[in-house]
């Protein structure tokens, strides 16, 4: 992509977010019918290329028991209130009762308190115990500290998960993760992210990791781009990352890693130019926010709003919009796109005429903008 000049010293490559793209229909199309949107990673199928992110606003052990059966897949954090606290109920009351100026300074006050690996272990058991697959996420700062009680559990897939994860740290304060020493010791799958270009991704890939969680700074929660200046628009860091995983693909003799958009999908339409820009799947949070069964109780924040040093998000009110079933699988009583995320993507395939994901990927893309 052809670079501009943003002064004597600097130029930049353009970059779009999924504003600035559409998906071009083809001259075929398709009964939505005989669409399939089924995903796989490693061992695990799954119906929908859907992911709860893991942020205690969206994913409680009920929770994902509830998106497992309903065909995606639930990630808990393994850091959060339900690690943190025997019952959080209370404190999420508390924090969708807070006003403005008042919530960020209480909710570092609440993640004060220390991760208790009993209840990992007990989480994790939870939620393995209704026959779903489990899934839970971790910051790269406390992997080492905490994965061993997490696979002991019943783990079925790890996911490392910061701002931005490369995999070459280097700190002249700790010992940083290993992260290919890491994932080719540990016998289940790794998914990692953020990342959000082209080199930080094949690095990662390289490393092991099974999925790369795109995206950084642009999820509804945080102010990232506000408070460190970072950020790349989605559509162009999923493309980047799709062509790292084409040509990683030849490199390695036909490893596949799969790209999982993370942020920036508030409506079904972000979803469906996700996969149109080489998404595999998506992670999204502040759709599944709006749940009536949602722990945030139509709020919604991640673990950058209570960064003890440097917070980079917000509580952010999205009300509620339906049930889990209504907004993941339907029937949906809105025209908004916030509601039957399934039937909307298998519409838009079976509109460009595509019956699986992978094909879909290929579909023309214009820049609407």
């Amino acid at each position: 992509m052809t670079e501009v000049e943003i002064g004597r010293a600097k130029r930049g490559r353009p970059a779009y977010g999924f504003d600035d793209v559409a998906v071009v229909p083809s001259r075929r199309t398709r009964d939505p019918e005989e669409v399939s949107i089924a995903w796989q990673i490693d061992a695990y199928r799954f119906d929908t290329p859907f992911m709860a992110a893991p942020m205690d606003s969206v994913v409680s052990p009920e929770t994902a028991i509830q998106i497992g059966r309903l065909g995606g897949l639930g990630v808990l954090n393994l850091e959060g209130l339900w690690t943190r606290y025997e019952n959080p109920e209370p404190l999420l009351r508390e924090i969708s009762t807070l006003s403005e100026d008042a919530v960020t300074k209480r909710l570092q006050e609440i993640y004060s308190a220390p991760v208790q690996p009993e209840l990992i272990s007990a989480r994790i058991k939870e939620i393995r115990a209704a026959g779903v697959t489990v899934a839970g996420a971790l910051s790269p700062q406390r992997t080492s500290e905490f994965h061993s009680v997490a696979v002991a559990a019943g783990l079925d897939l790890l996911v490392i998960r910061g701002t931005t994860v490369s995999a070459e740290h280097v700190s002249a304060n700790t010992e940083p993760l290993n992260l290919k020493q890491f994932i080719y010791e540990l016998d289940i799958p790794v998914v990692v992210g953020g990342c959000a270009t082209y080199q930080a991704a094949l690095h990662l890939m390289r490393a092991g990791a099974a999925g790369i969680l795109v995206g950084f700074g642009g999820g509804s929660t945080q102010t990232t781009r506000d408070v460190l200046g970072i950020a790349v628009p989605m559509a162009t860091a999923v493309s980047d990352v799709a062509a790292a995983r084409r040509d990683y693909l030849d490199e390695s003799g036909g490893r596949y890693v799969h790209v999982i958009a993370d942020g920036a999908m508030g409506v079904s339409g972000d979803i469906t130019k996700a996969i149109a820009c080489g998404a595999d799947a998506v992670m999204i949070g502040s759709p599944l926010a709006r749940a009536a069964e949602a722990p945030g109780r139509g709020f919604h924040w991640g673990a950058e709003a209570h960064h003890a040093a440097v917070p980079r998000g917000h509580r952010t009110a999205v009300g509620t919009v339906g049930t889990l079933e209504e907004i993941l699988v339907g029937p949906s009583s809105s025209s908004d796109g916030t509601m039957n995320l399934s039937g909307a993507l298998r519409r838009a395939m079976g509109t460009c005429g595509y019956t699986e994901l992978k094909g879909f990927q290929r579909v023309e893309v214009t820049v609407a903008s």
